[in-house]
């Protein structure tokens, strides 16, 4: 009886969890990590409900409704929610411009040197060297570069299509190069053995199966610098951010307030599009 009983009681589900030490380990230490933090931010939420503050907060969002619906702002609101779309669209096709060649140059799995297992020197020089540019691209924000376009090329959209398109080339070429390094290869590895060149091999081989993702990234890239240009329009590199902050500056809560519904409405188009653009690849 004990015999067969075993081999029942040994497929028994645990009573206890068997990780329960591990997840109750991390999640002291990230309360550990997390209160210090907290308390160098001066993270104090409970300021918000004080009487003083939550008067001021009610009056702020009072001033928002109702939104400004009246012909005449509406067309301005558009031509200027069509001159972000367009700054938007400019600077991540100028990106694209720059990222593509450098992910090209720096993907190890297009390396025809690193066929025999490991990659020459001059190549994995070059490779490093295109890897740190791409550092130094996406760490300036695009708001520093657009301050300094606006000092450079004055006021308007050109300061905010060249600040998305320099930050974000450094976006897509880092992560298009993590994509394509992360997929199979073997298909890549096969064509570059059997002398195909390293655009044959990145068209045919890692295109193909990693085409949905990329375009999904490049979408929701998009979609950013539609956010982006809201922000750069606060340094005077136009779209409709910079009218925001000329009707926030005139108290005009109402505009204000029919411009965050044209921004809501935009990123949700931008989401259409990319639901649609994965299903086709799909």
């Amino acid at each position: 009886m004990s015999a067969t009983a075993d081999p029942a009681s040994a497929r028994a589900p645990a009573a206890r969890d068997p990780a329960w030490a591990g997840r109750v380990l991390w999640l002291s230490l990230g309360v550990v990590l997390l209160v210090p933090m907290l308390v160098a931010t001066e993270f104090k939420p409970w300021l918000l409900l004080a009487p003083e503050n939550l008067k001021v907060t009610l009056n702020f969002l009072g001033d928002f409704l109702p939104p400004r619906v009246d012909a005449e702002f509406l067309a301005l609101v558009a031509r200027e929610a069509w001159r972000t779309v367009a700054i938007a669209t400019a600077g991540v096709a100028l990106a694209l411009l720059v990222a593509v060649p450098l992910t090209l140059l720096s993907t190890a799995t297009l390396s025809v040197s690193a066929l025999g297992g490991r990659m020459h020197l001059v190549p994995l020089a070059v490779r490093q060297a295109i890897r740190v540019l791409l550092i130094l691209l996406r760490s300036v924000p695009e708001l520093v570069w657009a301050l300094v376009f606006v000092r450079v090329v004055g006021l308007g959209p050109t300061a905010g299509v060249l600040a998305i398109a320099l930050t974000y080339s450094g976006m897509l070429g880092k992560v298009y190069g993590d994509i394509l390094e992360s997929g199979e290869t073997h298909a890549t590895t096969s064509l570059l053995r059997n002398g195909a060149g390293r655009l044959q091999a990145f068209f045919f081989g890692l295109l193909p199966q990693n085409a949905a993702e990329l375009t999904s990234y490049t979408v929701y890239r998009w979609e950013c610098a539609i956010r982006s240009s809201a922000v750069l329009g606060f340094v005077g590199a136009g779209g409709l951010g910079q009218q925001m902050d000329t009707s926030m500056k005139m108290f005009a809560g109402s505009e204000v307030a029919t411009m965050l519904v044209v921004f809501v409405v935009l990123v949700w188009l931008a989401d259409l599009a990319s639901t649609g653009l994965r299903r086709a690849l799909g």
